[in-house]
């Protein structure tokens, strides 16, 4: 009964367009309310939320949130999609690569969705306009290739799925999540060499080598943010948190003295940005944290994983039913309260069933990105819209054959574990 009133008022309240972090709180509250008086429930509802941003793991967002709205207002975009000409825009299509590629590139180190799609859009759809091609492909492309970077490292959402796992290395998780989130980049790449065929799409310009030259040397700063991060973290010189602070601290010499494209007149805008952005993800976590404590308190993810081993006892079968579930979940669910509901549901019956906790992480966080894109409440298919002033009904039909390669990444980060377990295993971070 009570999981029951769980989902009908946490459903009622998201179709009211109440914001989903008081969606999941007043569920939470509402729910232990048929168990406990008042008082004791808001009590233990404020205490569990607390509790859940007690973490000196999740320090690390709030710096990686800052270092990425400094990346995004520090002209890093640019650069790096003049780099992405450098290396595919002469290709038939050149420009839908290239759109790919920056998405890539930009998402890994601003570690943000929402911001990749804003940033590269901005830059790339008005250009890919005036070269001929199609407005709403544009739009879906650059909304579907800003997923990538949230398996890239630094990545926020892999950050939230290590404390919600309870333990899983944070270095591993990063490390892990290279090889998938590349292929996903390269499947769209096939998708756009499909469409470039299909629609005759043109080549980009020939870019002589010294102006070549000089648009890598550009970017090259830029990215070596993500070597100093992960070659710092994986050294054991700092911890991600610490690898946050260090962000910050090179985004801030980047923007202001190395682009000069940020003056310390804008700092305070910036900063507020980023905490406003970051207690949205703050508030999430908290109270995302109480409903994973509800649902463990009514024996709720035992049952679900009860039900489902009693479907088969097959993993492939299971996994797919996991999968499946997600996709559905990820179409209306905001990727940071998904993790943290539904890490305790699934992850007991994927290690049961032999998958590890690091390669449930990777197929969790690629699943729940692929909605970001996916109607009718995807965030990033919106902003893709704004960007390249269309509509969802018209991306959507480009999107379906980027959807369809996804997927078929996600299968295979499923069903193989070495593509999310290789370079971690390589690097000594998993026994």
């Amino acid at each position: 009964m009570s999981s029951m009133v769980l989902v009908l008022i946490f459903v009622v309240l998201m179709v009211l367009h109440v914001p989903i972090s008081v969606s999941i709180g007043l569920a939470t509250l509402a729910t232990m309310l048929f168990t406990v008086d008042f008082l004791p429930a808001v009590t233990t509802i404020a205490q569990r939320m607390a509790g859940g941003l007690d973490s000196f793991t999740l320090l690390a967002i709030p710096f990686f949130i800052l270092s990425g709205q400094l990346m995004g207002r520090g002209g890093i975009a640019r650069r790096l999609v003049e780099a992405a000409k450098v290396m595919v825009g002469t290709l038939p299509g050149g420009l839908a690569f290239v759109n790919v590629l920056s998405c890539m590139l930009f998402g890994s180190i601003s570690g943000s969705a929402v911001a990749t799609t804003s940033a590269i859009g901005s830059f790339m759809v008005p250009e890919m306009n005036k070269m001929g091609f199609k407005p709403s492909f544009n739009g879906a492309l650059t909304a579907a290739a800003s997923t990538t970077g949230m398996l890239i490292p630094p990545s926020n959402t892999l950050i939230v799925y290590a404390v919600a796992s309870g333990g899983v290395s944070i270095s591993a998780l990063f490390m892990g999540g290279y090889v998938p989130g590349i292929l996903l980049g390269l499947s769209l790449m096939i998708v756009c060499a499909y469409y470039a065929r299909r629609m005759d799409m043109p080549r980009g310009e020939r870019i002589p080598v010294r102006v070549a030259l000089q648009k890598l040397t550009e970017a090259l700063p830029s990215l070596l943010l993500i070597l100093i991060v992960i070659g710092g973290i994986l050294g054991g010189i700092f911890t991600a948190t610490e690898a946050g602070a260090i962000a910050v601290v090179y985004a801030l010499v980047l923007s202001l003295v190395v682009y000069r494209e940020i003056d310390l007149k804008q700092l305070p805008e910036i900063f507020l940005k980023s905490v406003e952005v970051t207690a949205v993800v703050m508030l999430l976590i908290a109270t995302s944290t109480a409903l994973a404590w509800i649902l463990a308190y009514e024996n709720i993810p035992q049952t679900i994983s009860q039900s489902l081993l009693a479907l088969s006892d097959n993993p492939f079968v299971i996994f797919l039913i996991m999968n499946l579930v997600l996709l559905v979940v990820g179409a209306f669910l905001d990727m940071t309260p998904a993790v943290l509901i539904f890490t305790p549901i699934f992850l007991p019956v994927a290690v049961q069933l032999g998958m590890s906790p690091l390669h449930f992480g990777i197929m969790l966080v690629m699943n729940l990105s692929i909605g970001l894109c996916t109607p009718p409440v995807g965030s990033v298919l919106f902003i893709g819209c704004t960007v390249a002033k269309t509509s969802i009904t018209a991306i959507s039909r480009y999107l379906v054959p980027m959807f369809i390669a996804m997927f078929f990444v996600l299968m295979a980060t499923t069903y193989i574990p070495v593509l999310s377990e290789g370079l971690p295993r390589l690097f000594d971070l998993i026994e």
